[in-house]
């Protein structure tokens, strides 16, 4: 049985999927800093409760000799654990909303509260002149609580990915939320922007593809 000097370091693996996403035992164990016994001992519990479950890895190149080692990944149980609270009152509060003042009141709604993307850009870019306008967009997000990081992609640009969604099951009913936030990041970044994948409708992580801003601008002069 699990003793509860066990969960904090349960709640770290869980967390440390959640951010990096599907991550093997010995990912998990170098990046923690844990024994891989520790790792899968705490891995076993998450199985058990439904939290995590086993995928098989993304062929990446070549395949080598061997089976390639299973990646764990959280189950939508498994981000209902880090998912703020009041879901279903937020939920409750947009129906009626929707009831009383129609689908425009549910899109004004959804575009003040992605107000925070274009006040907090300006402020997180000024701290950190170094980083590309995509990687100032996922420390804004992270602080959001979306667990985001920048994946990039040769010749097109790069990708916005976000681990985790605070309110997926809300924009789940509502999608107006996904796409006021994806609205609010072509206007910072001055270029459209395509949502790939949302949390909300069944994806693993929410992907925005951001092009390369020297392919946008030959596509401008074309």
């Amino acid at each position: 049985m699990p003793t509860e000097s066990d969960q904090p370091t349960r709640q770290r693996v869980a967390q440390s999927i959640l951010v990096n996403g599907p991550s093997t035992a010995a990912a998990l164990a170098e990046r923690l800093r844990l024994t891989p016994a520790a790792v899968r001992r705490h891995l076993d519990q998450l199985l058990a409760d439904g939290a995590v479950e086993q995928r098989d890895p993304r062929p990446v190149g070549s395949r080598g000799r061997g089976r390639p080692a299973k990646v764990f990944a959280l189950t939508e149980h498994g981000r209902d654990l880090f998912d703020q609270q009041y879901d279903d009152l937020a939920t409750e509060a947009l129906r009626f909303l929707a009831e009383t003042g129609g689908a425009e009141a549910v899109k004004a709604f959804a575009d003040r509260r992605a107000t925070f993307i274009e006040r907090r850009f300006p402020e997180v870019q000024a701290a950190h002149p170094e980083a590309s306008p995509a990687q100032v967009l996922a420390m804004v997000f992270s602080d959001e609580g979306y667990a985001a990081a920048v994946r990039e992609l040769p010749v097109v640009g790069e990708q916005l990915c976000q681990q985790h969604c605070p309110v997926s099951h809300v924009a789940h009913e509502f999608p107006q939320l996904c796409e006021a936030e994806t609205e609010a990041i072509s206007r910072v970044l001055g270029t459209h922007v395509q949502r790939l994948a949302t949390i909300a409708h069944g994806d693993g992580v929410c992907t925005t593809c951001i092009p390369d801003a020297g392919i946008n601008k030959k596509e401008q002069v074309s």
